[in-house]
């Protein structure tokens, strides 16, 4: 894949062929913020609290709805009202992985109505090429009711200690990324993914890195998780970092969330070769 370590994003919002990668670097730019929560909340309360809360330093918010116990149409209608009211995105980490019929039916439809509130899902292509194909073809089926409002984000590598998403499963993500660019916006990944496949990439492409993990602490837990400073995961090709308890858990969210967008966003200028 071509390098994108010195585009602004500005610069990679004007030349995106996707209109959901235009929005979100759009809010990016307006907002000095390239920070995602990860709001692992386990009622609605306290995870449209958050999302009101720590909304304006954000860029996405990413949710984990089937933690929450009252989850329901009210939860939905408060997440689409608070992102638009502090203009974010939502993601959800629903790490989508079955046949292709059923991630319909979880994407589009079920309990969780995750299409109506999700701009972007990641999914899992351990169970191969259906998944992708069937996701593809929903979000751009006629009769879809949010064109161009919702895409996917493929998990190419997890931050977890032992993460057996490594190498061909890995390439393998690339592959259909580049064979689904209007619905696969990017990858959730550790790093930039250009030492891969060099010789394959292509001209224009643009895929966006989420990258989880990040602490300003840069420590880990007793669970396997692994951390990185916003710093050294914006500097490894991070776009965006997510980054959950060590905000959400701190002695003052608020002031934490400000601390993060700032060292992110530092992280990204240096990148791009602007000031501080």
């Amino acid at each position: 894949m071509t390098s994108l370590s010195t585009k602004s994003y500005s610069t990679r919002g004007e030349q995106h062929a996707h209109p959901l990668a235009r929005r979100l670097f759009d809010i990016a730019e307006a907002k000095q913020s390239n920070l995602v929560l990860s709001a692992d909340f386990t009622d609605s309360k306290s995870l449209l609290q958050a999302a009101d809360s720590l909304g304006p330093y954000l860029a996405v918010f990413k949710t984990h709805v089937d933690l929450v116990s009252d989850f329901d149409s009210s939860t939905v209608k408060g997440l689409n009202e608070l992102a638009k009211k502090h203009n974010f995105l939502i993601f959800e980490d629903r790490k989508l992985v079955d046949i292709g019929s059923t991630v319909q039916k979880q994407y589009h439809g079920g309990v969780l109505h995750i299409s109506e509130f999700a701009h972007l899902v990641n999914l899992s292509i351990l169970g191969g090429d259906g998944i992708v194909d069937a996701l593809t073809q929903t979000v751009n089926a006629p009769n879809f009711p949010y064109p161009g409002e919702r895409a996917f984000l493929i998990l190419a590598e997890m931050t977890s200690k032992g993460s057996i998403a490594v190498g061909s499963y890995t390439e393998k993500c690339i592959e259909l990324a580049r064979k689904n660019p209007k619905s696969m916006l990017g990858f959730v990944a550790t790093r930039a993914l250009s030492d891969l496949l060099p010789s394959a990439g292509i001209a224009g492409e643009d895929f966006i890195v989420f990258t989880t993990g990040v602490n300003i602490a840069s420590k880990g837990d007793n669970l396997g998780q692994q951390y990185q400073t916003p710093s050294d995961a914006v500097a490894r090709g991070a776009d965006f970092i997510i980054a959950g308890r060590g905000i959400y858990a701190s002695e003052d969210p608020t002031k934490t969330a400000q601390e993060y967008r700032q060292a992110g966003w530092n992280a990204y200028l240096t990148r791009v070769g602007q000031s501080t």
